[in-house]
């Protein structure tokens, strides 16, 4: 799940293994798998982004390494 930020401001999170398209329109609109879509003031590379370090997060275990 990543967090985003709809065009009034609330913030709300998405499942991104359900998004199909990301389009800049120049909003950027998500569009997932059934066909909904989603408008939020992220860019495409913020999103890309978020969905690149929650994947590193968990393919790397960083979320359960101790920290002193």
């Amino acid at each position: 799940m990543i967090k985003v930020t709809r065009l009034n401001g609330k913030e709300y999170y998405i499942n991104f293994d359900l998004i199909e398209t990301i389009e800049e329109t120049p909003d950027t609109v998500l569009t997932l798998r059934d066909g909904k879509k989603y408008v939020v003031t992220e860019t495409t590379d913020e999103i890309l982004n978020r969905i690149i370090d929650f994947k590193r997060k968990i393919f790397t275990n960083e979320n359960l390494l101790i920290k002193d």
